[in-house]
């Protein structure tokens, strides 16, 4: 995962963005799930939604409800665990620097896929250039 790299003061946006998502989602399913993906790619879709899919995730058809066994129960230790799904959003808004609105994953064991989704929070509003000075309407004076 590259994103120790990242300047974390500033946004990516373009192909920058997708290709921080998609290592950050590849190496994160790493740590989780104990392997990486066959494939992976992340693409925008809008201005406001991000969709990263993973391929071959999983080696058999059980391997997902056994890691969920081997994870065992929460247990209250008075601290706020951070669930896998907050580490994928915390991620997200970093390297955006936009806020995440919601997020959906999803995984269909007939293919083999998983998809994570991200709504992100509209891009904020460009304020118009301020006119040169001594200049009005563009016109100097």
């Amino acid at each position: 995962m590259h994103l120790s790299s990242h300047d974390s003061n500033r946004a990516l946006s373009g192909e920058a963005l997708l290709d921080a998502v998609t290592d950050a989602v590849v190496g994160l399913h790493r740590r989780h799930y104990g392997r990486f993906p066959a494939t992976a790619e992340t693409v925008m879709l809008a201005e406001d939604l991000l969709a990263c899919t993973l391929g071959g995730v999983h080696v058999g058809p059980e391997e997902p409800e056994r890691r969920l066994r081997r994870a065992g129960p929460v247990h209250d230790t008075g601290e706020t665990a951070q669930s896998p799904h907050h580490t994928y959003i915390d991620v997200v808004q970093r390297v955006s620097g936009r806020t995440v609105l919601a997020f959906i994953s999803d995984y269909d064991a007939g293919p083999n896929l998983a998809v994570e989704l991200f709504w992100l929070a509209p891009l904020p509003a460009r304020s118009p250039s301020p006119p040169l000075s001594g200049s009005r309407n563009g016109h100097r004076a």
